[in-house]
């Protein structure tokens, strides 16, 4: 929209299949989405416009809420279903706070989608093999590609705890720091944003793709999640002794219920299965543990004014509007229900059968189409519309052959 329409207040329509685009472009049946396919307004949040730094010309970005035309939320919106759970929180008189971790991969321009993603050129002009893993060096040539990253960040209000080299080759991770649920998916949306535009500026290709290299760890999402009690700030998984309450079991029981159901919302696509059934510290597990990486669930080291469940499943392709809303509307239910979790598991586990995840996107498919807790929880619009989508792209998937199936099984017809 050019800048005189929005000043003006003119408003903005969209289609309203449009959100239930899969990601190759094309749309499931329109009954999914209403059969006229009429407009949604979309409504920019007077709190998310942002002038975006690394632009020129200069040009600006609105998060917008998708709203019916008759004014309400409209179903299909991942930021509305996630404004919805924060709702529900509040009438409790409580607020869910947010931290996320966002890991990432920083490549060589990938022309050819048939051959594998290459590290850059660094400054020794060699490519790193893999073992600048939480390394300062800075032989990679990319601080000025970090350092223009950092200057954006600050101009749009997006405030960073700590950066690293993660454990994958060029592969990294930067914390955003903690706080209300819908700015840290606001934050998290333009991070991922900021990061692809800034990197294209500099040569480069940002890849949040969960298992963007083989035999190499994948990129998470992980969710850090606490409550609070509106108006006195207190974290309601402590008591006063600084021990765990009753609320804390109970949001950890809650997400032991959902996570099998919600599996397909933290890891949506085909992709997001390498991550997590060759796991390098990627939990396919709905258990919990204190200060244990295998675990789906992990509770942090941390003092009582800081305890929280750490969601670790989402992977870096994940909405984050839809997974921050899955893993706190699983916890609410749990709040709500008042449901105990399992005995938490410490060391090396074998996973219990109730506690396993779906493996394949078409697994979870299945489990998030028959799931009751999931249609009670975000409505059955929102999730036969969902399933509808990404029954698109998993059809699309199986549209094509493999090098791997060439390379190993066709000497065996």
């Amino acid at each position: 929209m050019s800048a005189e329409g929005f000043l003006e207040g003119r408003r903005l329509q969209m289609a309203r299949g449009v959100l239930l685009q899969c990601i190759m472009g094309g749309y499931p049946p329109a009954r999914f989405y209403g059969s006229d396919d009429g407009d949604l307004a979309l409504v920019a949040d007077p709190q998310q416009i942002h002038r975006l730094p690394w632009s020129h010309p200069p040009r600006a970005l609105a998060i917008c809420d998708a709203d019916e035309l008759s004014g309400e939320s409209s179903p299909l919106s991942t930021r509305g279903q996630l404004k919805a759970v924060i709702a529900r929180y509040a009438a409790l008189g409580l607020a869910p706070v947010v931290a996320t971790e966002l890991e990432f991969f920083v490549f060589a321009p990938n022309p050819d989608p048939s051959q594998p993603f290459l590290p850059p050129m660094g400054l020794d002009g060699r490519r790193e093999d893999g073992q600048s893993a939480f390394s300062i060096n800075s032989n990679n040539g990319l601080r000025p590609f970090f350092t223009e990253v950092y200057e954006c960040m600050a101009a749009l209000g997006l405030p960073r705890d700590t950066f690293m080299h993660e454990m994958g080759v060029s592969q990294f991770e930067i914390n955003l720091l903690h706080g209300d649920a819908l700015l840290l998916a606001d934050q998290t949306f333009l991070f991922k944003h900021l990061l692809k535009e800034v990197a294209l500026k500099h040569g480069l290709t940002v890849v949040c793709m969960a298992k963007p290299l083989a035999r190499t760890p994948g990129s998470s999402m992980h969710i850090h999640q606490s409550v609070v009690e509106l108006g006195s700030g207190r974290n309601v998984f402590s008591d006063d002794a600084g021990e765990p309450t009753a609320t804390f079991r109970h949001f950890i029981g809650g997400q032991q219920a959902g996570m099998a159901d919600f599996t397909a919302l933290f890891a949506p696509n085909v992709n997001s299965y390498h991550r997590l059934c060759h796991p390098f510290a990627s939990p396919n597990n709905a258990c919990w543990s204190h200060d244990n990486r295998s675990a789906g669930l992990r509770i942090p080291a941390s003092a009582p004014v800081a305890r929280r469940v750490e969601n670790r499943l989402p992977g870096a392709d994940a909405n984050p509007y839809l997974a921050i809303a899955a893993s706190l509307a699983a916890g609410l239910h749990g709040i709500e229900s008042r449901l105990e979790p399992g005995p938490a598991i410490q060391g090396e586990f074998e996973v219990p059968e109730n506690l396993s995840l779906p493996c394949t996107l078409h697994a979870a498919l299945e489990r998030l189409k028959r799931s009751h807790l999931a249609k009670e929880l975000f409505g059955s619009e929102f999730i036969e519309g969902y399933v509808a989508s990404k029954t698109l792209e998993l059809t699309s998937f199986f549209d094509e052959i493999t090098p791997w199936e060439r390379r190993v099984l066709a000497a065996q017809a």
